[in-house]
């Protein structure tokens, strides 16, 4: 399949089969990378950049403003859902359906048939987003090449269920070691229990009283919670060391700096051996307010919700590019063995952006 052509005049559902029937799980996206940088070449309206595993296509039409088409090419490991199946019912199965194949095949299907948008259009096809942060497509393109994601605004396509969802959360992941000394379980009373210590910060965990800001007219549901506890040497010693995984993710009326201040804060007084930031990335503010943000809202209609989760809107934003979240597939289903879209989903979608990149 790897080595099949995209054939960009297929519809976007059928396009979304292709890319899916392309396994692209994260660091294994050279194929699909391939395909779509082809099949963008052959489009004379569009200049094609690619650095690594990620293509950057653009129109030069000397419009007003530039939005950004974005989306990733690769997907969490295959879980026998692949290749694609359509049902009877118009839905799509396999592994990307959701998250996020049927978002890439509409900015690809918005690539081959808007030849002359109403504001120039830069597509961004990008690697390595359901692994960490640091090997982040997007990122290392951001960091090499930043006018190549220079834009007024920008939609990233993102499973949002055909509706928009601004802004994102930040998560901060955090790792909280516990000390003790070791002994035999038989004489525990010679050692210190390293797990039992972490007690107060379970506790602490367990009566946390999450934030509900408004922002923006959204509602954002903040979150600390354990993820990973770690601890033991054998059944009969009394283990030295415990670590804690704790997720924080929180909402963007918060920096980086400030998110970070809060969770330590809030264990400040338990007995932490050492605190360890295993991963962070910061969150998006909705920019609703933004006039591309609002014309946007109005073409493609619904009623705008916050986005519970990270994605690299996050990274627009850093850039100094308002963004949303606006993709065909549902985030309840990614990452899931029975991953799947409605087809309707895809369509939709498709027609909305079309039409507004073409009032």
């Amino acid at each position: 399949m790897a080595e099949t052509p995209l054939d960009l005049s297929l519809d976007a559902p059928a396009l979304t089969a292709r890319l899916v029937d392309f396994p692209s799980v994260s660091g294994d996206e050279k194929a699909l990378a391939d395909a779509i940088e082809e099949a963008l070449r052959a489009l004379p309206h569009l200049t094609v950049d690619r650095y690594g595993n990620n293509v950057v296509a653009r129109t030069h039409l000397g419009r007003a403003e530039r939005v950004v088409l974005a989306g990733h090419i690769d997907t969490v490991p295959i879980a026998d859902n692949v290749p694609s199946r359509l049902d009877d019912n118009g839905v799509l199965w396999g592994c990307g359906t959701s998250d996020m194949k049927s978002g890439v095949a509409v900015q690809l299907r918005i690539a081959a048939t808007v030849p002359a948008p109403n504001r120039d259009l830069t597509f961004v096809f990008y690697d390595n987003e359901e692994v960490a942060a640091h090997l982040n497509g997007l990122g290392h393109v951001a960091d090499a090449h930043p006018d190549w994601l220079a834009g007024d605004f920008a939609v990233l396509l993102e499973p949002s269920d055909a509706q928009v969802e601004g802004g994102c959360q930040g998560t901060l992941r955090v790792l909280l070691r516990t000390a003790g000394e070791r002994a035999h379980s038989a004489r525990g009373w010679m050692g210190s229990n390293a797990i039992h210590s972490a007690a107060p910060i379970l506790a602490r965990l367990a009566s946390y009283e999450p934030r509900r800001p408004m922002i923006d007219g959204l509602e954002y549901h903040e979150g600390l919670n354990a993820v990973a506890i770690e601890g033991g040497v054998a059944g009969n010693v009394i283990p030295d060391v415990c670590t804690v995984t704790v997720n924080f993710r929180y909402a963007p009326d918060r920096t980086e700096q400030e998110a970070l201040a809060h969770v330590r804060e809030v264990f400040a007084d338990c007995d932490i051996a050492e605190f360890v930031v295993d991963d962070h990335s910061g969150a998006a503010l909705p920019g609703l307010s933004h006039p591309a943000a609002a014309a946007f809202m109005a073409a493609v209609g619904g009623t705008a919700r916050p986005k519970f989760g990270w994605t690299d809107v996050s990274r627009f934003s850093a850039l100094g590019v308002p963004a949303v979240n606006y993709g065909p597939g549902d985030a309840l289903v990614a990452h899931k063995r029975d991953e799947h879209v409605a087809v309707e989903r895809i369509t939709h979608c498709e027609e909305r952006l079309r039409a507004w990149l073409t009032a």
